[in-house]
């Protein structure tokens, strides 16, 4: 059996939450975790990059010289790639740097870096978390309830507005919902914040 204090958000604990180890308490693989984050990583590339090859510059419609007889090397085009001004070659072109992870695999990997948080004590359950109104010093507050983590990810069942309005100038802090649970956002963040409903609907997913 898996459990961890659950506080409310001043910082007090109330009772303990009972998590499911089949999410919360397996071995991390740190291969699936690399894959993930490297699927991630590589799908925010934009691959826009693009050099002009000797058929995209400009000029060079006319030989330069002719053939034979001048004593000078033969060529073509002053667009060849030797020319200053000449196309570019094997340049880097439009691309895209996505690929393909199995279900499975993307599965695993988030199982795992939950597990790791429980294992280094940077996962806290929270019964609700919510504001009255929208004041950037309300999380300010919350924070300091639990020592000021440097980067926190506050996972929540459903987004309020005047949660994601006060979160979203205190740096380092970010807010999302449980069905946007992602390997490197968990791993990215000091200290994993998640309410009782979002721990739910990521266990009923990931199960």
């Amino acid at each position: 059996m898996l459990n961890i204090a659950l506080f409310n958000q001043n910082g007090e604990k109330l009772n303990d939450l009972e998590l499911n180890e089949n999410v919360f308490g397996i071995e991390p693989n740190n291969q699936a975790i690399f894959d993930v984050v490297l699927l991630q990583r590589a799908s925010l590339r934009q691959g826009t990059h693009k050099v002009k090859n000797r058929h995209e510059v400009s000029g060079g419609g006319k030989k330069p010289w002719r053939q034979k007889g001048t004593g000078r090397a033969r060529q073509g085009s002053i667009r060849a790639p030797q020319w200053r001004g000449g196309g570019i070659v094997f340049g880097p072109t439009p691309r895209s740097y996505d690929f393909k992870i199995n279900k499975k695999v993307k599965n695993l990997a988030l199982r795992s870096v939950l597990s790791q948080k429980v294992i280094d004590q940077e996962l806290v359950a929270l019964d609700n978390l919510a504001f009255d109104t929208i004041k950037t010093k309300n999380v300010v507050n919350f924070l300091g309830n639990f020592e000021n983590p440097r980067k926190t990810l506050i996972v929540v069942d459903t987004l309020e507005e005047n949660l994601v309005l006060s979160a979203r100038n205190v740096p380092g802090v970010k807010v999302i919902e449980a069905r946007n649970v992602n390997v490197y956002d968990v791993m990215d963040c000091t200290k994993l914040m998640m309410t009782e409903k979002a721990i739910k609907a990521v266990e009923e997913v990931l199960k």
